[in-house]
């Protein structure tokens, strides 16, 4: 069951959680941008840090609630702080390993113009003489 029609309860947490870490001053224009009240939002962001989300369960309007609502709002607030620099470290991960497929491509680009270059110069001209015997040559018909 979901808290809003068209959306599950995890795009809703998601979004809760994408609002809280947005810089001051600037939720506002994040709520207009996506085109959701701040009322509808408000209620969201209740069923997220006090309700039950998965449940469809929103807490009472009533001041008199018997549980500690701000430990649990302090632990879902320290999970999306978590979420996102685990988002941060897998981005900058992903841009290391883009570019060190970027310089191995380069690498192996490297290494094919070289094994093309040696195969355009000529081969080496084998030394015929044997460093061993350096004698004059011998006739045979000189004796011996």
């Amino acid at each position: 069951m979901s808290i809003t029609p068209g959306f599950t309860a995890e795009e809703i947490r998601e979004f809760v959680f994408e609002y809280e870490l947005q810089p001051f001053g600037q939720k506002s224009m994040w709520l207009a941008a996506r085109n959701v009240s701040y009322d509808r939002f408000r209620r969201w962001r209740r069923v997220v840090f006090d309700g039950d989300l998965d449940r469809g369960l929103i807490p009472r309007e009533a001041s008199g609630m018997t549980t500690p609502l701000a430990r649990g709002n302090a632990l879902e607030r320290q999970r999306a702080k978590d979420r996102a620099v685990h988002q941060a470290e897998v981005a900058r991960l992903n841009a290391r390993v883009r570019e060190l497929e970027d310089t191995n491509a380069a690498l192996g680009k490297a290494i094919g113009l070289l094994h093309s270059l040696n195969e355009l110069e000529p081969a080496a001209i084998p030394d015929r003489t044997n460093p061993a015997d350096s004698s004059t040559p011998r006739t045979t018909s000189s004796p011996s």
